[in-house]
């Protein structure tokens, strides 16, 4: 007898010893168990049912299972794990209840399995029945089993359940804690993460490594550069090692509360970097605007050979995008192509993005689409929206239908953009219609690009109609409205506007401020100006640099210089908008040194002037006549600033020689334009002429024009006008016959 049970005490510590290491060494002592009847020794068949469940897996233990002649709460709940861990969760509450009426008790082992089996099957009616049966069973208080409750509830936000769970719990623990604050930073609800955080703290419970990546989550979710920087503070001398993941996490935080210096000290300070970490920074580089830094570090993670994953891949596509970087977008194209990555969802959606906005080949945009192994919403929603941006409304409309065949339902952005992408009534028509029959006109997305669209089709009534219908309607649908009158010219609509807000009682912010301030100033409109500028000192807009831009521009346009100069010193940093729009007042009102002496402190300010600038001052410099100074500006400008000269600038410079009688000069200029001239320029040359009464000139200019545009019947009149300046009125009346 003392021989058995000493062999019986060995092989359990073997197949004890074999669960830890050795696996399916331990199998070889089932023969002789069986042999010698020990079979009957239930702490050494539930190691055998263990390692029988770690071999063979749950069939070959559930075999086990069922040959045993006695069995406890560790054998029901071994094979029960066993179902648990094998994803087979229905199984698992089978044999709980077949546990229940065999007369065997449940441990907090047994309903640990159960509560993942019930968070594995989203089933919160199983949840509740199991959280009865623990209270039943006098478990209420475990911390392990009121974290996996917390769990639960939390993934059906069910925050108040969750809190109820934990405040039953006598001393919660690091686990429990951690639990709590996660599922308050996962609902979005970040502040009282914090409290909760706070609360731990107090208890004398000491965060772990878990802990802290979650509420840093929370600071970097809220921007709390505050709370951040505390919690950093407390991580340091909590004594918990600082890892790859938890730097990865405080450079997360710091760069999503826009500190990315300090993101940039915590990457510096760690010895061991990991594609996590960069991609961390790439991405919060991107997200800050700080778009050429994003590539630089792309590219120091390449020099420090990590290799690029996904994330990080379509970080730096992004950066490419917002720069309109085609060159390095494409060079990145080419590393994900060698990378294998070019079927990745992720990457294949930036570099469809990528290519709407940086390239002129539409082609770019489908074959990159053609490539992604299984496209989602949002790689359709993509497609859609870089065929739109070509004005491809046939072939948008095309991908919508195939996109809805392949299973896809349309998303608010995809309707948005199908909406962009439609310039037709008939059309827009079609996809309202598919918008009510989906219910989707509830959405503030949606309902917001119809009231743009049917705006843009001069619609006015039935997007106002829209507008005024929409149940969740804000200031944005106002905005989006407002904006496209003004962009199609409709200003006086715009300020009618005004009334339907009051009328809905909205609250206007500085957004439509922005969009209404143009409008005043396109009609003149002084008065409606001067109740938005008292409106924006009250509402406290007044920092808003698109309300004072606004304001520039319509005190400059209303001939109050003076009080543009004001709003514009208002201004702690002028942008070139502000700049421009303050020369754009001075020579509007013919004060051209006032406007050629504000370039200079825009210069000296070290704001950079742009294409507009540049259109400003020629149109100055040819109101004043100061032709050498324009010539001189037009050249020095566009080189030192690196401005793209376009048409406008041409004609501008032909204008500015034309006026002052240099015809040779202005023809030089026209002959010597990088792209093909248009009939304005011809025009243009075309009044010169008239001005300087050169008739052979004039007759040359209004010949090409005409080549061009042969219905403009302005070359015509002009010709005439210029025959009867001559003295030669028979010339005169046979052009003005040519009239039609």
């Amino acid at each position: 007898m003392l021989r058995r049970s000493a062999f019986e005490e060995t092989c359990t510590k073997i197949i004890y010893f074999c669960n830890k290491q050795f696996l399916r060494d331990g199998i070889c002592i089932h023969s002789p168990i069986l042999k010698l009847g020990i079979q009957d020794n239930l702490l050494l068949v539930n190691n055998l049912l263990s390692l029988y469940t770690k071999c063979y897996g749950v069939e070959h233990a559930r075999r086990l299972f069922d040959e045993m002649p006695h069995r406890d709460v560790v054998s029901w709940t071994g094979i029960l794990s066993a179902y648990a861990n094998n994803r087979n969760h229905e199984e698992a509450f089978r044999f709980f209840d077949l546990m229940k009426h065999s007369g065997e008790n449940p441990n907090e082992f047994t309903f640990s399995s159960l509560l993942r089996c019930c968070s594995a099957l989203e089933n919160l009616g199983y949840g509740a029945k199991i959280q009865a049966c623990v209270i039943k069973h006098g478990f209420e208080s475990n911390p392990i089993l009121c974290s996996s409750l917390i769990e639960l509830y939390s993934k059906w936000d069910f925050l108040e359940e969750a809190v109820r769970v934990f405040n039953t719990m006598e001393d919660g623990d690091t686990v429990s804690w951690t639990t709590i604050i996660s599922a308050f930073v996962q609902a979005g609800k970040s502040v009282e993460a914090l409290r909760f955080f706070v609360h731990m703290i107090e208890k004398g419970v000491s965060p772990n490594e878990y802990t802290f990546v979650k509420i840093l989550g929370a600071c970097s979710s809220f921007s709390g550069i505050d709370y951040g920087k505390l919690v950093h503070s407390k991580l340091i001398v909590s004594g918990v090692k600082l890892n790859l993941v938890l730097k990865t996490s405080l450079v997360d935080m710091y760069a999503k509360c826009q500190e990315m210096e300090d993101a940039l000290k915590v990457l510096k300070q760690t010895s061991e970097q990991d594609v996590m970490l960069w991609t961390s920074l790439i991405t919060g580089f991107t997200r800050n605007l700080k778009f050429k830094e994003a590539i630089g570090a792309f590219r120091r993670m390449v020099g420090n050979f990590i290799v690029p994953n996904s994330y990080s891949y379509a970080g730096v596509i992004n950066a490419c995008s917002s720069i309109q970087g085609l060159g390095p977008g494409r060079q990145i194209h080419t590393k994900v192509i060698m990378a294998g990555l070019e079927n990745d969802i992720s990457v294949g959606n930036a570099l469809m993005d990528f290519y709407t906005k940086c390239s002129n080949d539409v082609e770019d945009v489908v074959h990159v689409f053609k490539g992604i192994t299984q496209p989602n919403v949002i790689s359709w929603t993509t497609l859609i929206a870089g065929l739109g941006a070509h004005g491809l409304e046939y072939e948008c409309s095309l991908a919508f239908l195939k996109m809805r065949f392949a299973g896809h339902q349309p998303n608010s952005f995809t309707l948005y953009n199908i909406l962009q992408s439609t310039k037709s009534l008939n059309g827009t028509r079609k996809i309202h219609g598919f918008i009510i029959k989906t219910n989707a006109d509830n959405d503030i997305v949606v309902g917001n690009a119809l009231v743009d669209a049917y705006a843009g089709l001069h619609m006015v009534d039935c997007a106002l109609s829209l507008a005024k219908g929409m149940k969740n309607k804000n200031v944005i649908t106002y905005t989006v409205l407002v904006s496209k009158l003004n962009q199609i010219g409709l200003h006086k609509t715009t300020l009618d506007v005004i009334k339907h807000i009051q009328d809905d009682d909205i609250k206007m912010d500085g957004f439509i401020i922005s969009s209404f301030l143009p409008a005043s100033a396109n009609l003149g409109a002084l008065r409606t100006g001067k109740q938005l500028h008292c409106y924006s000192i009250v509402s406290g807009f007044m920092k808003w640099i698109s309300v004072l831009n606004g304001l520039i521009d319509l005190y400059g346009k209303c001939r109050c210089t003076h009080d543009a100069l004001k709003a514009f010193r208002e201004i702690p940093s002028p942008d070139s908008i502000s700049w421009n729009g303050l020369m754009h007042g001075y020579v509007f009102n013919g004060h051209i040194t006032s406007a050629l002496s504000t370039l200079e402190d825009m210069r000296l300010a070290g704001a950079t002037p742009d294409s507009i600038t540049l259109s400003i001052v020629l149109f100055a410099c040819g109101q004043g006549g100061l032709v050498d100074m324009g010539v001189e500006y037009f050249h020095s400008l566009s080189k030192l600033y690196d401005i793209k000269v376009e048409m406008n600038h041409y004609n501008l410079l032909v204008d500015l020689l034309g006026r002052a009688g240099r015809l040779d000069e202005a023809t030089g200029v026209m002959k010597s334009m990088p792209f093909s001239v248009d009939a304005s320029i011809y025009k243009r040359l075309l009044h010169a002429c008239k001005l300087h009464g050169n008739i052979l000139l004039g007759e040359e200019m209004a010949k090409k024009g005409l080549e061009l545009e042969p219905d403009d019947t302005e070359f015509y009149v002009v010709l005439a006008s210029m025959y009867d300046e001559a003295g030669r009125a028979d010339l005169g009346v046979s052009m003005r016959g040519l009239v039609k």
